[in-house]
């Protein structure tokens, strides 16, 4: 609710919002990276693209989503964001593995005429899901834990 009502928390969201965005976009690069180019399986690239997108959002939210949230050290902060983290490929991991087999099965039948082959849009939409749901995961636990030394 208070998102709703505190322009500042609001702010830090669209903040964070962006930089989820960037986080997302190295999330994506290197999963395809890996997946297509590599041929390592989706819940590997998946994996490790999403430890890149997390070092990045890190430093991003510190230095401007959260610039006034100095009280702790920067070590404890990181270990702090990343176990935030962790419980999101706690979530994430399960999408990805269960979910992408439903995906590519369900496009498969579907009669479309696209650029893009079935197993690319079954892997990159089972990824754009995990990666909505754990956002929302990791703004609410960051600010209320990792972040919680700044006024809202």
């Amino acid at each position: 609710m208070i998102l709703v009502k505190n322009k500042q928390e609001r702010n830090r969201f669209l903040r964070f919002m962006a930089v989820g965005t960037i986080g997302a976009v190295v999330d994506f690069v290197v999963m395809n990276f890996l997946s297509h180019l590599l041929n390592m399986e989706l819940v590997f690239a998946g994996s490790i693209s999403f430890v890149c997108a997390i070092i990045s959002n890190f430093i991003l939210n510190r230095f401007w989503t959260y610039p006034d949230s100095r009280s702790r050290p920067i070590t404890n902060q990181l270990i702090m964001f990343f176990l935030v983290n962790l419980a999101g490929v706690a979530i994430r991991v399960p999408i990805l593995y269960f979910l992408e087999p439903k995906i590519f099965q369900l496009l498969s039948h579907m009669a479309t005429s696209h650029p893009f082959s079935t197993e690319f849009l079954a892997k990159n939409g089972t990824l754009a899901l995990a990666v909505t749901i754990v956002m929302l995961w990791n703004f609410f636990v960051n600010r209320n834990w990792t972040y919680n030394d700044i006024n809202s």
